[in-house]
């Protein structure tokens, strides 16, 4: 079984930096998820580099260790895993890039793997998605963000970080009725900003409405809405959480959310479900303090990693 270096035999701080010193491998067999960066933020509308964002996250990863204690689990008594590299997008070039990210993906799906995936900007989930589809259909999408992502163009362009989710929707990627954006919140462009996300069935939880209603209710709403089997994608940029604990980003917002309950909303949201990939976007090491924003990435990481290790025990 694939699983990390033992950290009583070797320091943490020893060794090529792979996410949570797992092997680095490309060898699929008898894998059940693998970590993998996609380093492409040609698509960001406001702070570029997101691209070093594997890195960091890899880099801060080092300090996770197997057991979680919430659900009671250690992932690798149930889970093999590896850190399967990076995909080599084509800096400056879009549509091709996305190609890449889709046909890279392909691979593990093929052999039943769940992709985990650490970005780059948030447009790499559209590749991701059409990806995914073709293995599993249609999913329910798990969102936490402080944007929508569902405008149809920037500077008359459809594709980039702020589109995501309207390209996604409009090509039936994802179950609007079975899906919902949490979080979502800042001055936006309009007061028209949200019409096409709701209107398309999708539940957008906003971040003030988050605030009033709490962790709690909103749990129970996200999960009501998904059918039994249906498969679920779960896809966190950075910024859900408040600017003060996630600097490290390209577009911060403040008014957010703590780590505390993020790591509540991960672990309850995807506990039971039907988990079919990940993504964790936007992380911005350069504009970091102290790592804190990777380190946060790396905990809400590793809190859905034991959820695919508790879903896989409640299945044996």
């Amino acid at each position: 079984m694939s699983k990390p270096v033992n950290a009583l035999a070797s320091p943490r701080f020893c060794g090529i930096r792979t996410f949570m010193r797992l092997p680095y491998q490309t060898d699929l067999q008898d894998i059940d998820f693998a970590v993998l960066g996609i380093p492409f933020d040609t698509a960001t509308t406001y702070k570029p580099g997101c691209r070093f964002g594997p890195a960091g996250i890899r880099a801060a990863s080092t300090i996770l260790k197997s057991y979680e204690e919430v659900l009671d689990v250690d992932i690798f008594e149930e889970c093999s895993g590896v850190d399967y590299g990076d995909i080599d997008i084509i800096p400056g070039h879009l549509d091709e890039s996305f190609e890449r990210i889709e046909e890279g993906m392909s691979a593990l799906l093929k052999n039943d793997i769940i992709p985990v995936v650490m970005g780059g900007d948030h447009s790499i989930t559209l590749p991701q998605l059409r990806s995914i589809v073709k293995k599993h259909g249609p999913v329910a999408l798990i969102h936490f963000d402080a944007h929508s992502d569902t405008g149809s163009d920037y500077f008359g362009k459809p594709y980039n970080h702020g589109t995501t989710f309207h390209w996604a929707i409009k090509e039936g990627l994802i179950k609007p009725e079975e899906s919902t954006q949490t979080g979502i919140r800042g001055p936006l462009y309009g007061r028209d900003s949200l019409k096409f996300v709701r209107e398309s069935g999708m539940q957008v939880i906003t971040g003030w409405e988050l605030h009033e209603i709490g962790i709690n209710e909103a749990i129970k709403r996200i999960k009501e809405r998904i059918s039994p089997g249906t498969p679920v994608f779960m896809s966190f940029d950075i910024d859900f959480l408040d600017a003060a604990y996630a600097p490290g980003t390209g577009t911060p917002e403040i008014g957010g959310f703590t780590t505390h309950e993020a790591l509540k909303l991960v672990l309850n949201c995807c506990q039971g479900q039907e988990l079919v990939g990940m993504d964790l976007v936007e992380v911005l090491p350069e504009s970091d303090n102290a790592e804190i924003t990777s380190f946060a990435a790396a905990g809400i990481m590793h809190a859905f990693l034991s959820c695919v290790a508790a879903n896989k025990r409640a299945k044996r």
